[in-house]
């Protein structure tokens, strides 16, 4: 099981696009890239999920973790390119409800 982690860093949102498998084993990593931006409280957190192609509850509570961290300070996590089968996982949660998150490919935004 691999992930690969890409970050973009912009004076006002950090982009990471995410490719692979994000579960038990992987989710560490990314935590290592979100934790940072979200406990730092002055940048927006914009996600690119184009090349995830697996994600379990620990990826899901990942999401959570961040998401409670922005939202503390005042900051947004925006999640694109979600593949079908990952947006079923934050529909079934009710995490869409929750974040901003717009389907792969590219298109309508489901804002929350």
């Amino acid at each position: 099981m691999n992930i690969k982690i890409n970050v973009d860093e912009k004076p006002e949102v950090t982009h990471v696009s995410i490719a692979g498998e994000l579960d038990i084993y992987t989710a560490p990593e990314l935590k290592k890239v979100f934790e940072p931006v979200a406990t730092d409280g002055t940048k927006n957190l914009h996600v690119d999920l184009k090349g995830l192609s697996y994600m379990d509850s620990t990826g899901l509570g990942l999401f959570v973790g961040t998401l409670k961290d922005l939202n503390k300070n005042d900051k947004e996590l925006r999640v694109t390119n979600v593949q079908p089968r990952i947006m079923k996982l934050f529909e079934i949660t009710g995490l869409r409800d929750l974040m901003y998150i717009t389907k792969y490919p590219e298109g309508e935004e489901i804002e929350k």
